[in-house]
């Protein structure tokens, strides 16, 4: 799918980074040659990838091909939102300000803390015995 005429949006969600290509179709999306309800499982997450058309009122007017790479599932469906809003701006530039007015275009910076020395994991401290 990946042709002259299509729009790019690269999304990053914690680990996890999404290529996706956007072009005028039907509505279908497919994330790493599969359906998006295949790959994706849950409703929630596929409500979640669906989001940036819904904000713009342009659900199922154009198809979506993305290759989605590192981090977990929810990671990677955040990704994903933010690379098809990214190519949305780049197809229409008027859908920016609405898609920036609900945060879609905004890159969430939570990652995971690292590990501190003397703790089990980044806050979690060892058990304590008073005894």
């Amino acid at each position: 799918m990946a042709e002259a005429q299509a729009d790019y949006g690269t999304g990053k969600r914690k680990d996890a980074v999404a290529k996706v290509w956007l072009q005028p179709g039907s509505g279908t999306i497919i994330v790493n040659g599969r359906p998006a309800e295949e790959y994706l499982h849950r409703y929630s997450l596929i409500q979640m990838v669906q989001e940036p058309f819904r904000v713009t009122d342009t659900v199922g007017q154009y198809d979506v091909e993305a290759k989605v790479l590192g981090g977990g599932i929810v990671g990677q469906a955040g990704a994903l939102r933010h690379g098809i809003a990214k190519a949305l701006v780049k197809e229409n530039e008027e859908f920016r300000t609405v898609l920036s007015q609900e945060g879609l275009l905004t890159r969430d910076a939570r990652v995971k803390e690292r590990k501190h020395a003397g703790f089990r994991k980044a806050r979690r401290a060892k058990q304590f015995s008073k005894r």
